[in-house]
């Protein structure tokens, strides 16, 4: 069976688009997917499944969140080598001083493309760094990012095509699929 790591977007965020993470879990299980894990009420979802198409297993999600929920939430589909990958290509892992907490990855459904790519470099931050690179984009938020005006223009940017996690999260996310992957419960 695979493994593969879900990121829904807009969901439970200041009271809107309210999805229980217990329910969620339900909703994967009658989607045939089993060991359903979820991690924080952001929308993180971690299962096993005998689906291999990662395009396929978030349209059916996305389709069944809308009928359950009444509003339509993109899900981000992840292969755990991808997951592995965000965290090889992090940019700031080497260097001294990077809170965790203030690092945030946006993961985009697709490559971005020429025009994307150009509009988010375009963009000019303060303090923060920002670095694309595949389909993630890397920020980090130096005085947090509650006040920063960047995490609109890149939204605004991205077109609102990607959903965000802290690296403390991605990291949260690739532990519990190295445990789904081993066999551990």
């Amino acid at each position: 069976m695979n493994v593969m790591v879900c990121l829904l977007r807009g969901v439970n965020l200041a009271g809107h688009h309210k999805v229980p993470m217990e329910v969620l879990r339900g909703l994967c299980e009658s989607l045939k997917h089993c060991d359903v894990q979820t991690y924080v009420q952001s929308g993180n979802v971690v299962f096993r499944t005998k689906d291999r198409d990662p395009e396929l297993v978030a349209r059916r999600l996305e389709g069944a969140i809308e009928k359950k929920f009444g509003f339509r939430s993109d899900v981000i589909v992840r292969a755990p080598s991808e997951l592995r990958d965000v965290v090889t290509r992090n940019p700031f892992a080497k260097r001294r001083g990077i809170e965790p907490g203030k690092l945030v990855v946006t993961f985009l459904p697709k490559d971005p493309g020429p025009e994307m790519r150009v509009a988010v470099q375009a963009i000019k931050a303060d303090l923060e760094e920002m670095h694309l690179s595949g389909r993630e984009l890397y920020v980090y938020y130096p005085d947090g990012m509650g006040r920063s005006k960047l995490a609109g223009m890149v939204d605004k940017a991205l077109q609102k095509s990607g959903t965000a996690r802290n690296w403390n999260t991605v990291m949260r996310l690739v532990g519990m699929v190295e445990k789904l992957e081993s066999g551990e419960d």
